[in-house]
């Protein structure tokens, strides 16, 4: 398991019962989270008092019951900085698990030797694109949602790199893609972290079993002549690593050579000492 194990803003203190109790920054939260199907004692006191708790909907949905916790604040990972804001289906804005992967990214673009380009799909609230630009990389950052577009803004505007080479891009993946290959543009990296299911700004439909392998095969074709490394994020809980890492080497490896790992990602738990498991990541990385 890739373990996202240098947090000092973040903590996964405990979970259990289809719950995880977490502190973001100063502030205790309790969300669903449906992996920890296991009971736990709950003797941490603060599962009783949490300032913002998620509860589900039998009808679909859910709300958060909260006590002081407020609209948005921040908090910190390895000089980088994130807006936390608790939205609806239980989000923050942040992943912390994804972490592991920021780590990856930018070891890869420091240790590259040259000007590195990064092609970000479905990038959300961009802490992946700010990682890359903050380890040096020009990054295009590509997501369907505006609002989320503008949120990616304000983080990398709280990390310092509101000058950074990043292009905001509110479109459609695959047809901002097909545009990219039409204009001749090539970038040396990829990642992307595509939902189980989606729909673009034109209600263009994304269903991951049924294109994850078509979309793949196509952003390879925006790939340079000597890529850096391709991430690949799936939380669909059908999709093994496996799966991801045999897409990578089918359509990545094959063609360019280098190698490929996949595996779980996880947050190690305070309470328990035990790790987690929170979707699965696969990784191409060029050799040398």
């Amino acid at each position: 398991m890739w373990l996202a194990d240098q947090w000092k803003d973040y903590e996964l203190i405990d979970c259990g019962g289809g719950e995880r109790l977490e502190r973001w920054g100063g502030h205790i939260l309790v969300r669903p989270d449906p992996q920890a199907i296991w009971a736990t004692p709950r003797r941490n006191a603060l599962w009783q008092r949490p300032e913002g708790r998620y509860h589900r909907s039998s009808t679909g949905g859910g709300h958060w019951e909260k006590g002081r916790l407020p609209a948005q604040w921040q908090i910190g990972y390895g000089g980088l900085t994130f807006q936390i804001k608790p939205m609806s289906f239980k989000h923050t804005g942040i992943f912390p698990e994804q972490a592991a992967n920021w780590d990856f990214a930018m070891e890869r673009i420091r240790q590259a030797g040259r000007p590195i380009r990064v092609l970000n799909l479905f990038a959300y609230t961009g802490a992946a694109s700010v990682a890359c630009a903050a380890a040096g990389a020009s990054v295009c950052h590509v997501d369907a949602a505006k609002g989320m577009v503008a949120w990616a803004k304000e983080n990398a505007k709280a990390s310092g790199l509101e000058s950074a080479p990043i292009r905001w891009i509110v479109d459609d993946c695959a047809k901002f893609v097909e545009r990219e290959i039409r204009r001749g543009k090539t970038y040396d990296a990829i990642i992307m972290d595509p939902p189980s299911y989606g729909r673009g700004p034109s209600g263009e439909v994304w269903k991951i079993e049924d294109q994850l392998y078509d979309f793949l095969k196509l952003c390879v074709g925006v790939l340079s002549d000597k890529p850096l490394f391709v991430l690949l994020n799936s939380y669909t809980a059908g999709l093994a690593p496996g799966v991801l890492g045999h897409l990578l080497r089918l359509l990545v490896e094959a063609r360019y050579g280098g190698k490929t790992a996949w595996d779980e990602l996880g947050l190690p738990v305070t309470e328990t000492g035990l790790a987690l498991p929170c979707g699965a990541a696969g990784r191409w990385v060029a050799e040398g």
